[in-house]
């Protein structure tokens, strides 16, 4: 299997439905208490690209790039409309939106990750499939972004300093990215004529583990 670094229309995905998945196992106790855990550490996300299709047009984009990437064999971008920045979705991407890491005069490559935080709990997801040109990074909560010291890599989401950050110095990041899926079918069924009578094929997409 292979990755194609390339991202599924944007304008179709726009209208596609999402969700992120966990794994739960939960075993039930004869005093009627609970025992849960998950094999899990982190979520998994499902989306139905059919749903983004208006025209007969989109459905010819949608089959060519689906046998272009012969069906489920080869992974690729997808553009989560609903979480696809470092920050809110409301705000501009700022290079203080996320702590990636702090320096230990050592280190000089850093994962980017974006923290969910709820009433005092938070999950950290890695970020592998950044957008070009869309990462800013600071030091030490400096106001200005670093500029030329450090060079991304987009496929893998890593930032690499040329010299290791000062040891205590927080690093911080500001991105886009795209989820890495692939097709969660080898067959897209459709009919001209139940689409024209507003019958949406499904298309199932299913997030990769990279």
């Amino acid at each position: 299997m292979a990755f194609h670094e390339v991202r599924f229309p944007a304008s179709l995905s726009l209208g596609a439905v999402g969700r992120p998945e966990r794994r739960t196992q939960i075993v039930s106790l004869a005093s009627g208490h609970e025992e849960r855990n998950t094999p899990w550490q982190h979520s998994r996300r499902r989306y139905d690209a059919g749903l983004g299709l208006r025209t007969l047009d989109d459905i010819e984009t949608v089959i060519a790039f689906f046998e272009a990437r012969q069906g489920q064999l080869h992974g690729f971008r997808w553009k989560d409309w609903a979480d696809f920045k470092s920050g809110a979705a409301s705000k501009p991407v700022s290079h203080l939106d996320q702590v990636i890491g702090q320096g230990d005069g050592v280190t000089r490559t850093f994962q980017l990750i974006k923290s969910y935080r709820s009433a005092g709990n938070v999950y950290v997801r890695p970020i592998t499939k950044v957008v070009a040109g869309s990462v800013s990074v600071a030091g030490g909560g400096d106001p200005r972004p670093v500029a030329g010291e450090y060079i991304v890599d987009a496929a893998q989401g890593l930032v690499t300093f040329a010299a290791p950050p000062d040891i205590g110095l927080p690093v911080t990041a500001g991105f886009e990215f795209d989820v890495p899926v692939r097709f969660d079918t080898d067959a897209v069924r459709v009919s001209v004529s139940s689409f024209n009578a507003g019958e949406v094929p499904s298309i199932p997409v299913l997030e990769i583990r990279l």
